[in-house]
């Protein structure tokens, strides 16, 4: 297996993996947290499970043996826009280090992953779907990431004055 990612703390410039499972699969809604839409491969996480949540649009994940989850990691990913991902997951997923296997390669690696904190949420059911999520979802969840995206901007411009 690679080398664990370096902490946030490492150097500037420091290039992260970040595994996601559900609305971060879609480029558009990246392209607007991030500015841009990291170089990324499809990948299982081994041993997890994504779930919907009730009433939620967005899904989460836990460990779960035996069970694995379909997503994509991204590559390259600086301090800064971890720091965005982080913010955005908000406190109620745990960023995590964990192993994934890229779907279009034998290779294995570890990257980030945001795991939902409460293992024994009630709220938690049944498989989240990313297709049906896309024709539901995506336009108004692109609003709101617009819209999450313009005041993380300008906290960041009060704290920088």
């Amino acid at each position: 297996m690679a080398s664990p990612p370096p902490p946030a703390s490492a150097a500037a410039g420091a290039a992260h993996s970040v595994f996601v499972y559900g609305t971060l699969m879609s480029e558009e809604v990246v392209r607007v947290l991030l500015g841009r839409v990291p170089p990324s491969s499809p990948a299982l996480l081994p041993n997890h499970q994504r779930f919907s949540i009730r009433g939620r649009v967005y899904p989460a994940i836990l460990p779960v043996d035996g069970n694995e989850v379909s997503g994509m990691v991204f590559k390259g990913i600086t301090d800064g826009e971890l720091d965005v991902l982080d913010i955005f997951e908000d406190e109620e997923y745990v960023r995590e280090t964990v192993g994934v296997s890229l779907s279009d390669s034998s290779e294995t690696m570890l990257a980030f992953a945001y795991i939902w904190g409460n293992v024994d949420d009630p709220d938690l059911y049944g498989e989240w779907d990313f297709d049906e999520w896309k024709k539901v979802h995506l336009k108004d969840y692109l609003t709101m990431t617009q819209d999450f995206k313009e005041e993380l901007e300008q906290l960041e411009s009060k704290t920088d004055d």
